[in-house]
């Protein structure tokens, strides 16, 4: 019996009390007290409060797991810090037309390259040039908010470098290239957003003055890319990943100080780049990482007790709790009890420890409905502030989750109805 889930058996509920106030606190502190989590000082004490009884206990009774733990934080940190921080040295000037079939081109741009570079880095990438573009427009509030849908979500399902569940999914064994085989739950979704997006962009904007679209047309900048040495660095990123640890993660690391230190610094400057939000994501995941072993241990021992047993509440339970919580953990929530679940009962451990059903209801949960909020995804934020600081009316908290779900709800409608007919 493997060592977790010995641990598992025996694991009070008590020890899972902090990694589960650490995810109430990610998702109703931006909320409740705003400006007290805008600081990464007072999100460190916070995170530091919970996760340190953990790592005395895990250090105590648990410190393989503790260990191990820690090496995947390292790996998962030096992909998202690698692909940030170089994404962050490319800068794209220029302001195209604001016509729907240029806005649509870009969101469909942005959905392949989330899968290259992340949802975060395509989300910095893209969403100055989809700004400045319709600068000029008066209808555009539904721009930003399909933005979000699809660049920084939906659209980085296809390899573990899109979104952060998948690449933790890699860490724990799945094939980088089993995420390939949702191409058909990707082009289905992200087809049905880009045409929701262009006829909803269509109406916009033939109800714009005549005024508008002619400044529109009049102040057009041609695109240029600078900083193009960085997108060599990118590439290597995407190779490094293939390597073992610890070379894998320093690679990385090297990559990105190639980037700050030796690549043109003016393309960083131009996109007012900084650290805060990577600084966020160190903090807040360095108590997940430590936080989620009970929680992981206990539900691979007692997955079964969920009651969970079918792949549709898999997606819908994984899903529904990425819209709150970030959907990383969550996908590891959610893969832990499903390997307990498929113990328990004798199912066909396909990947994993867990049927490939399973797996991909987990995967379609985490990716897609981490749109369905402001905090289901680390880019979702960042992409508003930027929105707000360039004059877009953003809907309050409550307002883009109604509009999200209400958005993606025929596809999740699909989607439950295929994984319980599969």
């Amino acid at each position: 019996m493997p060592e977790s889930h010995s641990f598992g058996a025996h694991v009070p509920l008590i020890a899972v009390l902090p990694f589960a106030l650490l995810l109430a606190a990610i998702a109703i502190l931006p909320l409740a007290a705003a400006h007290f989590w805008e600081s990464n000082r007072n999100k460190a004490i916070v995170t530091g409060l919970l996760s340190l009884p953990i790592v005395g206990y895990l250090a105590t009774v648990h410190p393989a797991g503790l260990g191990h733990s820690a090496l995947e934080y390292v790996s998962f940190l030096a992909l998202l810090g690698s692909l940030f921080v170089i994404a962050g040295g490319i800068h794209v000037a220029g302001d195209l037309e604001g016509r729907p079939s240029i806005n649509t081109s870009i969101l469909a741009l942005g959905a392949v390259l989330a899968n290259v570079v992340g949802t975060t880095g395509a989300s910095m990438l893209l969403v100055r040039t989809l700004l400045r573009t319709n600068g000029q427009r008066k209808k555009r509030s539904h721009i930003p908010f399909f933005f979000i849908l699809i660049v920084s979500n939906c659209g980085g399902l296809l390899t573990p470098l899109g979104d952060p569940p998948l690449f933790l999914g890699y860490l724990r064994g799945v094939p980088f290239d089993w995420t390939f085989g949702l191409a058909p739950f990707w082009a289905l979704v992200n087809g049905y957003l880009l045409a929701a997006f262009y006829v909803a962009d269509m109406r916009a904007y033939r109800t714009e003055s005549a005024v508008d679209i002619a400044r529109d047309k009049t102040q057009v900048d041609p695109v240029r890319v600078r900083g193009l040495a960085n997108v060599g660095l990118l590439a290597g990123v995407v190779g490094a990943v293939f390597l073992d640890t610890p070379w894998r993660e320093i690679a990385m690391v090297a990559l990105a100080l190639v980037s700050v230190f030796a690549v043109d610094k003016q393309p960083r400057k131009d996109n007012g780049f900084n650290y805060g939000p990577i600084v966020e994501v160190a903090i807040l995941f360095a108590g997940i990482f430590v936080t989620m072993v009970p929680a992981l241990a206990l539900l691979e021992a007692r997955g079964a007790e969920l009651g969970l047993t079918q792949p549709w509440q898999y997606f819908l339970t994984t899903g529904a709790l990425s819209s709150v919580l970030d959907n990383a953990p969550t996908y590891l929530t959610f893969l832990a009890a499903a390997q307990g679940l498929t113990e328990s009962q004798g199912l066909a451990p396909d990947v994993v420890g867990v049927p490939t059903a399973f797996l991909v209801a987990i995967s379609l949960g985490a990716v897609f409905m981490g749109a369905n909020t402001y905090i289901g995804n680390g880019p979702n934020f960042m992409v508003k502030a930027i929105a707000e600081e360039s004059k877009y009316e953003m809907p309050s908290f409550f307002g883009y989750a109604g509009r999200a779900i209400v958005a993606l709800a025929p596809v999740y409608v699909i989607l439950v109805l295929y994984l319980w007919l599969s």
